[in-house]
């Protein structure tokens, strides 16, 4: 069962949440009809163009050109034992050619989420820090659990793949 509006508002799976829909950047971000629209943090740039040559440079806080970037959310997680949140893409950015890879949060995991982001345009694109990037939809669980693996408590900022 999927979890929104309302019923969202009651369990708190992120801190501080805005219970309406806000726009920033032209894109929009807060409560949706299905579930949270979710802030990037950093400003990202992508330049595939010289993607060749600078690929996964880190240049004044945004990370730039190539095709792959990961990025952090403003919002800050506290997922309840029986819910799990899907990362799915929005459209105004998909539409661009950006995808956001539908990662799981898991039921209890707390932290600031970690984007994976791939553009697949040609054409040099910005991502503004604060502007909406990813809905996260959430679902009700049949059993509790307790997600304890290596992203628990994940900081504010993007993590890197951890091994093991």
């Amino acid at each position: 069962m999927i979890i929104n509006r309302r019923s969202l508002l009651m369990v708190w799976p992120i801190k501080n949440m805005v219970p309406d829909k806000r726009h920033e950047h032209g894109v929009s971000w807060g409560m949706s009809e299905a579930g949270y629209d979710i802030r990037i943090k950093q400003e990202i740039i992508f330049r595939p163009e010289n993607a060749v040559q600078k690929a996964g440079l880190w240049m004044d806080g945004s990370f730039a050109l190539g095709r792959f970037a990961l990025a952090s959310s403003i919002e800050e997680f506290q997922m309840p034992v029986d819910m799990v949140g899907v990362v799915h893409d929005k459209s105004t950015w998909a539409r661009r050619g950006l995808s956001v890879f539908n990662t799981v949060i898991e039921s209890g995991w707390n932290g600031f989420l970690t984007l994976e982001l791939v553009y697949h345009g040609q054409q040099k694109l910005t991502i503004p820090a604060g502007a909406g990037i990813a809905q996260v939809v959430f679902h009700k669980t049949s059993d509790h659990a307790s997600y304890d693996g290596k992203y628990q408590g994940q900081p504010d900022r993007p993590v890197e793949a951890i091994d093991g």
